[in-house]
């Protein structure tokens, strides 16, 4: 892994909460979809073909995806990989859309609940019928239209348990009211809701949750923003190496979840200003913080290779549910900084780290670590290495998980120290 100083311009790929989002409405509402900027890439890979199987035609051009839906098959089986996203939406629309369906997934997806989904549709009136182990795919879904109703729903582990019923109750008979009784990454719900919205779709918060109501979902041609997941990774970059990065395509007033994480650069002493095309990064000496990580998960890796590099380190707290992550990432990302030689524990609900380096000069040994199957383990290991010289990675090809082009973006912009 390169060591040196960020600095240049980089492009982030398509928003994958967004590409999964339209993949799912296109699904439900059998309208055709044009997504120009999708991200192409192993989860979506996966839910495009998880769309061919329901009925829906995909074509490929220079400038996004169309998906052209077609007669609905009486059955079919959903191979998820490791994408918990497209698992959580594929099992509420799936139970919406009339067929016998399957939804299996990697060893690792088999230990990533989804009991408080199911029991929320089976109250809707959804037969839904574990496999394997309770709580878990594989399952076998009975899909069928749902009539109105009431549930309730746990979302601590996953808002996207609340995004699929949001989304597959547009297609039921009547209104469903949600009361949703804990609710992790809350973001990521307006996310749902704001493209909803965009394709005539219907649903409003209540005093104990949400209501839905039955709406014919549009077709028609969306614009999928750039990932702002992807986009911090050089954002951090510039500003744990001094340098200067521009972002482009990425805008602070984004619904998406991670743009809270330009405001923790700020708190850190990172310069953040916006430009013509996007937001420039520009580092400095960095302070420690506590953070409430609840609503930024994906970027406690991240935060974790900074802390290190911060006076008065990092913690971390509100992260517990990343253990059912793709991997569990606080148990990673400490093994990971004890072994390049950065103190590190593990907490009941995230992480500390003291700040060890943050005046000192890191070891430069040669240090081998495990991407763990995990992208974003993967890429943040790329971060820490920025300043902590000798590290070799495991698996780098992860990254196809969620930014195919990460390693070629990330050669473009770290530059040798002087």
């Amino acid at each position: 892994l390169a060591s040196g100083i960020a600095r240049g311009v980089v492009r982030p790929p398509g928003s994958k909460s967004a590409t999964n989002r339209w993949i799912n409405l296109a699904i439900l509402g059998r309208r055709p979809l044009q997504l120009r900027g999708a991200l192409v890439s192993e989860d979506t890979e996966l839910f495009f073909e998880a769309a061919r199987r329901m009925g829906i035609s995909i074509s490929t051009e220079a400038d996004g995806v169309t998906l052209t839906p077609g007669p609905l098959p009486a059955a079919g089986a959903l191979y998820c990989g490791n994408g918990g996203t497209m698992t959580r939406f594929l099992t509420a629309t799936a139970a919406v859309t009339p067929g016998r369906w399957t939804l299996d997934g990697v060893e690792r997806l088999r230990e990533r609940p989804i009991g408080d989904l199911v029991e929320a549709l089976r109250r809707l009136g959804a037969v839904v019928r574990y496999t394997g182990n309770a709580g878990f795919v594989p399952v076998e879904i009975e899909g069928r239209v749902l009539e109105g109703g009431r549930t309730y729903l746990e979302a601590g582990s996953s808002s996207q348990f609340l995004s699929a019923l949001l989304m597959a109750g547009q297609v039921a008979r009547g209104p469903w009211e949600i009361e949703v009784r804990s609710l992790s990454s809350a973001p990521y719900v307006e996310l749902t809701c704001a493209a909803l919205a965009s394709l005539g779709g219907r649903c409003e918060r209540t005093a104990a949750g949400f209501r839905t109501a039955p709406s014919a979902l549009r077709g028609g041609v969306v614009e999928v923003e750039a990932d702002l997941s992807a986009a911090c990774y050089p954002a951090a970059a510039a500003a744990l190496t001094g340098g200067r990065v521009e972002v482009l395509g990425v805008r602070r007033d984004s619904l998406q979840g991670d743009r809270r994480f330009f405001d923790l650069l700020e708190a850190m002493g990172c310069e953040v200003r916006t430009t013509e095309h996007g937001l420039s990064f520009r580092g400095a000496g960095l302070e420690g913080l506590e953070v409430d990580a609840s609503d930024v998960p994906d970027q406690v890796p991240t935060l974790a290779a900074m802390g290190p590099f911060l006076r008065h380190g990092l913690v971390i707290r509100n992260a517990a549910h990343l253990r059912i992550k793709e991997s569990n990432r606080l148990s990673a990302m400490v093994r990971m900084l004890v072994a390049a030689g950065a103190p590190a524990s593990e907490t009941a609900d995230g992480l500390r780290v003291p700040g060890v380096w943050a005046e000192g000069v890191p070891p430069a040994g040669a240090v081998r670590l495990d991407s763990v199957g995990d992208h974003r383990i993967a890429m943040s290991a790329a971060l820490l290495a920025l300043r902590r010289p000798g590290l070799l990675l495991d698996h780098p090809g992860v990254v196809v998980k969620s930014y195919p082009s990460f390693w070629r973006d990330w050669s473009a912009i770290v530059q040798p120290s002087q």
